[in-house]
């Protein structure tokens, strides 16, 4: 396959510094500072929508060399071995995060959203509007999933 190289739009910028503490993050706000090169007017627009979609990269966890094997979720015991596409952690092939935000101001190239699961001075490669359209209405997941997500977004 052929590989491509990606370069980071804008900077996370919040409290959240230590990569092994992983829940409680539905209070946490931070603010996304797109590169100047885009202009001041790049998110003219986006104050519009109660959501933005951030797609990021988990830079700051090692990648790992073999996906082959199932593991459990989260490396606990007590959940089911999964393949690396069933899960959203940071232990992936090209280590991608994607989070849904609620917007809270846009100013210039500053974006401040609410609910943000990504560290101070992780990379953002894009930013999209959440559009209704675009999302399913019946979700399905296994009970372990529900049960492990229950303290995520928790304040």
């Amino acid at each position: 396959m052929a590989s491509f190289e990606i370069s980071p739009i804008g900077t996370v910028r919040n409290d959240r510094t230590d990569v092994q503490h992983t829940d409680n993050w539905g209070a946490v706000r931070s603010t996304i500072t797109v590169d100047e090169r885009f202009g001041e007017a790049c998110l003219q627009g986006l104050e519009g929508f109660s959501h933005v979609e951030v797609l990021f990269v988990f830079d700051q966890f090692p990648e790992h060399d073999d996906h082959r094997e199932p593991r459990p979720y989260r490396g606990r015991p007590d959940l089911p071995p999964v393949g690396v596409f069933a899960g959203r952690g940071p232990r992936r092939p090209n280590r991608i995060g994607v989070t849904t935000c609620a917007v809270e101001s846009v100013h210039g190239r500053e974006l401040t959203v609410v609910g943000l699961d990504a560290i101070s001075g992780t990379p953002v490669i894009d930013l999209k509007p959440t559009m209704t359209e675009f999302h399913p209405t019946n979700i399905k997941q296994p009970q372990w999933g529900t049960d492990l997500m229950s303290d995520y977004f928790r304040p």
